[in-house]
């Protein structure tokens, strides 16, 4: 099957989550994606793993979290360290389209891998760098893992959690998946520029910069008023129609219904509350403002009456918008994941049959697809070598040297 990146060459100078899940999906279009790694530990995901205790050690198996994100690529395992191995991914970079790194500054500029160096043998390089803070500033060259950089320093963790409560912690990965898109988007746009002009150019995106960007409402509020914003309990959410409640199995459900004239006459029949309708706290929106806590209580001691499923069937029933609010073994069995074909299965020598997540864009006419297992440290590192030019001798001199594997 075609796909839409065939014949584009990405090569990966980075290791963790956000510039690998963004070569992933490009893999998964079609691009021919070559992951650079340290010979001794390679990307330290390979290390790791994912249970229902969170991350733990890897010990044997499916390593479900280096698959979701390193599917489908080939690996030469390289010590940037030394000048060979520098040598050796400058002459890839000036035979590829796209080079992804999440080298800090300080690096690039150590190992002769900055935008400047590498396009002056490829002037139509796509170079995209990520760093946790942006390229500039005093904290350029910081560690940026998306719990510091995109959670903490950008505003996010100090705005979530009840009053008078620690603030909430984030789950493993989520600002550096929602940071791959960026970076997706950002080389797709560059290889249609490139088609107009013939020319490459360095992109910088960063986890500091993703965070604001997913609080931008808050952001701009706080622009303009120089506050942050107020951290509100859900038993006084000044919408009651846009909160979430409890059910009498201990399930929750979110409601969404920011318009509440609208949908506020169908909940009230939802719910077999027709009585407040004629209740003057809650006749209008500002009301019901007004006299949230008051009604967020009856709803909270409602909701408590019956199961989530009864619920479920009243609010649809009444055309309400609301979700239920899903632990992760619910969501594993979403019928909406299969009907959308949103997982895939795969087979590895480690582990057989497993099941992966897809790339989370649909193209009718070029799908994305998964086009092999995650590669072992440094698979295809000789063929790539190969390629290059150089020959079996010069291969056992650098194996000899560690400068590859």
């Amino acid at each position: 099957m075609t796909g839409m990146l065939d014949g584009i060459k990405v090569l990966e100078v980075a290791n963790w989550v956000a510039a690998p899940s963004a070569c992933a999906m490009l893999a998964d279009l079609g691009a021919d994606v070559v992951k650079i790694e340290h010979p001794d530990t390679g990307d330290p995901v390979r290390g790791i793993a994912m249970d229902h205790s969170g991350v733990i050690q890897y010990t044997g198996g499916v390593n479900t979290i280096f698959e979701l994100l390193n599917r489908g690529k080939k690996s030469l395992a390289v010590d940037l360290s030394s000048s060979e191995g520098q040598d050796i991914v400058r002459k890839l970079a000036a035979q590829v389209d796209i080079l992804v790194t999440n080298l800090t500054p300080g690096r690039q500029e150590r190992y002769g891998l900055r935008y400047e160096d590498v396009s002056k043998t490829n002037p139509r390089i796509v170079y995209l760098a990520l760093t946790g803070y942006g390229p500039e500033g005093p904290d350029r060259d910081r560690s940026g893992f998306d719990y510091a950089a995109f959670w903490a320093r950008s505003g996010i963790m100090g705005s979530l959690g009840e009053p008078d409560s620690p603030p909430i912690q984030q789950r493993p990965g989520m600002g550096d998946q929602t940071t791959s898109f960026a970076i997706t988007a950002a080389i797709a746009l560059s290889l249609y520029e490139r088609e107009r002009s013939g020319a490459g150019q360095r992109i910088d995106c960063s986890l500091l910069n993703t965070g604001l960007w997913v609080i931008g409402a808050d952001v701009m509020a706080a622009l303009q008023s120089g506050r942050s914003p107020d951290h509100v309990s859900r038993a006084e959410v000044g919408n009651p129609l846009y909160n979430y409640y409890q059910c009498a199995d201990g399930k929750w459900i979110q409601m969404v219904m920011i318009e509440s004239e609208r949908f506020w006459e169908g909940f009230c029949r939802a719910t077999r509350l027709e009585d407040l309708r004629g209740d003057t706290r809650f006749a209008g929106h500002a009301d019901r403002i007004q006299n949230s806590r008051e009604l967020i209580s009856i709803l909270d001691a409602l909701f408590l009456t019956k199961p989530r499923a009864e619920w479920a069937k009243l609010l649809d029933a009444a055309n309400c918008i609301w979700a239920p609010v899903q632990t992760l073994d619910e969501v594993i069995d979403d019928p909406q994941l299969s009907a959308n074909n949103y997982i895939d299965t795969m087979s590895n020598a480690e582990g057989g049959e497993f099941r992966i997540l897809k790339t989370p864009m649909q193209f009718s006419r070029t799908p994305a697809q998964i086009r092999g297992v995650a590669p072992e440290l440094g698979e295809q590192g000789d063929q790539i070598l190969l390629d290059l030019g150089y020959n079996w001798d010069d291969i056992i001199g650098l194996k000899e040297k560690n400068t590859v594997r």
